[in-house]
């Protein structure tokens, strides 16, 4: 038996490459259907407001794609894993393999290393490209599709309390003072919590105290009568500051600009367990398809003509599936302080590793 862990140059290549390509066309693959699925649900919308075309449809693929890309890529690599593996057992070629003497953990190395780059990859891609396009979009949702801010800081649903009050912006440009708020929706409430006044304003900006509705549209709730107002100066206790630390998206944000918002809030007295899940989930997610090759390794082992690979194609797929549902659901855990966050971000990675490998071994023996 060959003590190296890889196999020859030439097997490790040829296996890298049928496995990045399987890949890419099963990403681009499920990426297409479900960029089609979803563009037919918001085109609609998108159309709806007035001046918008062609473009603008271009313009929300571009902004979706890449969620897309980033989200079904793990999936990506398990239906590879699973297509490579499976051609591999049908034509007898892991039958030769483990005949010139590779053991099973041999036969799989070139897919974990290859999947490594996959991994390192779309963390460099998550960082780059995911944020921002997550940002963007969710503020052009929140704008129903009209023009937001050109901003590289652009948050969305932003809610604030001002003592009794409330303050709710549908998007958020800017840093400091030159912050600006847009689709603004002020509640005063009375001692009891009840709402007596609401204020609809498209725009507010800051005003040193406070913030500054521009054309404002004022609700009595006890006499039920709407008013057109001038602009007006609302939430004087409320600085950009505190805005910056209340309106933390962990999807919109990169590894560097999340460490900075959990500072901030810790600074600030504020529970941040969710967002600390998130951080480490943004390098446990990426890694997750270095699981993958191990989840679906069932499928490449066993003689393909006892009439099992198709149930052991099965079992593949569930244990990988399952991966993604537990994770998802140790997710929510921390998030409502279940788990420690860093054992929500990475005991199902842990666990399904430990499980992979006991099937591996059991499949060996």
């Amino acid at each position: 038996m060959q003590m190296e862990f890889f196999p020859s140059r030439t097997l490790t290549v040829y296996l890298s490459r049928l496995f990045i390509t399987r890949i890419l066309a099963v990403l681009v693959m499920l990426v297409l259907v479900l960029q089609m699925l979803d563009l037919l649900g918001e085109s609609g919308k998108i159309l709806s407001y007035p001046g918008n075309g062609e473009s603008e449809l271009l313009t929300y693929v571009s902004l979706r794609v890449p969620q897309l890309v980033a989200r079904f890529l793990p999936y990506s690599v398990l239906l590879a894993t699973l297509f490579t593996l499976v051609t591999l057992n049908q034509n007898s070629e892991v039958i030769a393999m483990k005949a010139a003497g590779l053991s099973a953990h041999q036969v799989l190395a070139p897919l974990f290393l290859s999947a490594l780059v996959v991994s390192a990859v779309s963390f460099a891609f998550n960082e780059r490209i995911v944020t921002r396009a997550t940002a963007t979009l969710k503020a052009w949702e929140n704008a129903e599709y009209g023009p937001i801010p050109k901003d590289s800081g652009v948050k969305s649903n932003v809610y604030l309390r001002d003592g009794n009050n409330i303050l709710l912006a549908s998007s958020l440009a800017g840093r400091g003072s030159e912050m600006v708020m847009s689709g603004v929706t002020w509640y005063r409430r009375d001692d009891s919590g009840m709402i007596v006044e609401q204020l609809r304003s498209p725009k507010a900006t800051y005003a040193n105290p406070g913030w500054r509705l521009e054309s404002p549209e004022r609700f009595e709730v006890k006499s039920t009568k709407a008013q057109d107002l001038g602009p007006m100066i609302v939430a004087k206790g409320l600085t950009p500051s505190q805005i910056t630390i209340s309106s933390v998206d962990p999807d919109a944000q990169s590894i560097i600009e999340l460490t900075g918002s959990i500072n901030a809030l810790k600074a600030a007295g504020r529970r941040t367990s969710e967002l600390e899940g998130a951080w480490w989930h943004k390098i446990s997610g990426p890694l997750s398809a270095v699981l993958m090759p191990l989840l679906g390794a069932i499928a490449g082992f066993g003689l393909a003509r006892s009439g099992q690979l198709l149930i052991r194609g099965i079992i593949g797929m569930a244990l990988g599936f399952a991966y993604f549902v537990i994770d998802n659901a140790a997710l929510a855990m921390g998030n409502f302080g279940g788990y420690p966050p860093i054992v929500a971000a990475w005991a199902p990675f842990l666990l399904f590793a430990l499980v992979g490998e006991t099937v591996l071994v059991r499949t060996e023996e």
